[in-house]
């Protein structure tokens, strides 16, 4: 299935989709590009800030393993009042965002203006919680997570290191093959309509233990600018197919007769602007309420 990604949602109506032409926007790697080890010494003594911008700049310029870029397909499905029963197929990348090569690479945490700054530059979106749900579902590996002691160094790039070699232990361990859909091994940084009510702040859903079993439930707790090493971005393919036809993820979720394919919250309205706006808003305390 092919969809030029030039083409206007409504001429995408008619258009199919090829799941590998959906990364066409993320720039090539250079062989000249850090590896994930390089970039840990990189940023090891740099302030959260600065870290922040050198992930932005590294990821943006395409420097990801090729493995993230072979999007896999998962499928969401909702019954309606009137019977019938819609089926769409998202694509995902089939672990989270990582700097390096598929040799060496580190899966990367990131803020929500560094993540959303990302999905828009490659034409991609955050997931909900039901997509998240969907994906540990059809998971080919489910991992099981490893939390380290809570505290100050949970933000430090040490723990962010630390955090990926245990996961690497844990794929080596299992057999798992780069480019096969994996759960488990960290909280998503999600889409969510609480964020309409609660400006400044990142929502994160997950970390399954089993099916139906996160250690996270959908909590707005933490600012937008918050990112620690539990958290990954897991990208979603701005296109989605639903009964056969391509559609807008961002439509999908905003028609009250199509949101509940991939929505458990009912229609979500939060695009980029909103998200956007939760960074600007980022510097509001924020209460410990959910």
């Amino acid at each position: 299935m092919l969809l030029p990604l030039s083409a206007s949602a409504r001429d995408a109506s008619s258009a199919p989709i090829q799941a590998e032409e959906l990364t066409r926007a993320i720039p090539a790697r250079s062989l000249q590009d850090l590896t994930g080890s390089q970039f840990v010494r990189l940023v090891s003594n740099m302030d959260p800030r600065d870290r922040e911008q050198a992930i932005l700049e590294q990821i943006s310029k395409g420097n990801l393993p090729d493995f993230l870029r072979k999007l896999v397909p998962v499928k969401l499905r909702a019954e309606f009042a009137s019977g019938k029963d819609l089926i769409a197929t998202i694509f995902v990348t089939p672990d989270y965002l990582a700097i390096g090569s598929d040799a060496d690479f580190l899966r990367i945490p990131m803020n929500l203006h560094t993540a959303v700054e990302v999905a828009q530059r490659f034409g991609f979106v955050l997931p909900t919680r039901k997509m998240v749900d969907a994906i540990y579902l059809q998971s080919r590996y489910h991992l099981v997570p490893q939390p380290l002691p809570a505290g100050a160094r949970m933000r430090s790039t040490d723990y962010y290191w630390t955090h990926n070699e245990l996961i690497d232990d844990q794929t080596h361990a299992i057999g798992a093959h780069l480019g096969e859909l994996v759960s488990g091994d960290k909280k998503d940084v999600v889409m969510s309509n609480r964020l309409a009510m609660h400006l400044g702040r990142i929502a994160i859903y997950g970390w399954h233990r089993a099916a139906g079993q996160p250690i996270q439930p959908l909590s707005t707790v933490h600012g937008a600018n918050y990112a620690d090493y539990s958290h990954g971005i897991r990208l979603i393919s701005k296109w989605a197919v639903v009964d056969g036809k391509p559609r807008l993820v961002r439509d999908i979720l905003h028609d009250p007769s199509t949101a509940a394919i991939l929505s458990d919250e009912g229609p979500i309205r939060v695009d980029s602007r909103l998200l956007a706006a939760q960074w600007d808003a980022a510097t509001v305390p924020a209460s410990r309420s959910n």
